[in-house]
């Protein structure tokens, strides 16, 4: 395992940017086969309101791509936290590759089959080793 505390944020920042790379090569043959022509779009289009143009298997990987903006944005600060008050540890480098791989495997489910009690089980694992982290973050900071 690397010592470095933020290889697994690094890691987790292109995971999110070939999740981009992964809605843009599904999205823009869906948008062409449903015969939408973004050159005659209206001014301020947005990704949601393809949610019902759209097949949802398209949809799904845009709902991931949103997801890894969201939650992961507090790990991303929790590291650095660590990172700079010392905090980095085997537990704290182990849970922060935990909570990547869950991210990932969070990712691939939600892209591919999307059945949501085992989405919201990985994500509730994955959540399990932000909170650690987050409290062995506050522990760092206030020692």
């Amino acid at each position: 395992m690397p010592e470095s505390l933020l290889a697994p944020g690094a890691v987790l920042a292109l995971w999110t940017l070939i999740m981009l790379g992964w809605v843009a090569a599904t999205r823009f043959p869906a948008l062409a086969k449903s015969g939408i022509d973004l050159k005659a779009a209206p001014p301020g289009g947005r990704g949601a309101d393809l949610e019902n143009i759209l097949p949802p298997q398209v949809n799904w990987k845009s709902h991931n791509y949103t997801h890894l903006l969201e939650q992961p944005t507090l790990f991303y600060a929790v590291i650095i936290f660590l990172h700079l008050s010392g905090g980095s540890t085997d537990l704290t480098r182990g849970l922060a590759w935990a909570y990547v791989i869950l991210r990932i495997v969070h990712s691939l489910w939600q892209a591919r089959v999307n059945r949501v009690p085992i989405r919201f089980a990985i994500f509730g694992l994955s959540t399990f080793c932000l909170l650690a982290l987050s409290l062995l973050a506050v522990i760092a900071t206030l020692g």
